[in-house]
């Protein structure tokens, strides 16, 4: 094995790299929203909101991820421009689609992580005066935080590695930015072995922190 390339080729890595990182973050962030959204519809008492939530997320969760960039890459036309060194006009769709996906994961996370709140948290509120909006805002939700965090950290950590799908629509990430190196060195193994070594430091770094930071979290229970 060769790895010379690297002296030449490190700045793709790199800016593939920071790339997937900026997809990650993002794609959590909204997926958040969405999930959150969604987890609130589902464990409503409207049933409207109930099928929505729920045909969402079957919907999304039993269709590829691939399929599901694909159909936004070519569904989101945007005029093309640069921000950051990034494509828009493939950046922005391949966000969304993530983001998409990510939420109906999401949304099983924080309906799990709310419901694991003990009951009588509820209806003591509502005793004391609460409206239902208020008593999941300031009651349920503070307390279904400690439950979700790891497992949104844990979906941080999944989101990075299907970040490498956008390289079929022309995205810089890191396996987009392995595949440029492998075009321009002739060499296929080399590149896509550099390209598992760092997802391999982005995920096990951020294991060992989410698990640290678990630890903490529980250290009064």
């Amino acid at each position: 094995m060769d790895f010379s390339f690297l002296s030449d080729y490190s700045y793709y890595f790199l800016t593939g790299t920071v790339n997937t990182v900026l997809i990650a973050f993002l794609t959590v962030i909204f997926g958040v929203v969405i999930g959150t959204l969604l987890a609130l519809m589902k464990i409503s008492s409207n049933g409207i909101f109930k099928f929505i939530a729920s045909a969402y997320i079957e919907f999304i969760r039993g269709t590829p991820i691939l399929v599901q960039a694909l159909i936004f890459f070519y569904l989101i036309q945007i005029p093309d421009f640069k921000l950051f060194g990034l494509e828009m006009a493939r950046f922005i769709p391949g966000v969304i689609a993530l983001s998409i996906n990510s939420g109906a994961y999401v949304a099983e996370i924080i309906r799990a992580g709310i419901q694991a709140v003990d009951r009588g948290q509820m209806e003591a509120s509502r005793s004391l005066g609460f409206t239902s909006g208020q008593s999941m805002r300031y009651i349920i939700i503070p307390q279904a935080i400690k439950n979700i965090l790891p497992a949104l950290g844990n979906e941080f950590i999944v989101v990075i590695k299907e970040s490498s799908i956008l390289s079929v629509i022309g995205i810089v990430e890191l396996m987009r930015s392995a595949d440029i190196v492998k075009s321009a060195i002739y060499r296929p193994f080399e590149p896509l072995l550099v390209a598992a070594v760092i997802y391999f430091i982005l995920t096990f770094t951020l294991s060992r922190v989410l698990g640290i930071a678990e630890r903490r979290m529980h250290t009064g229970d």
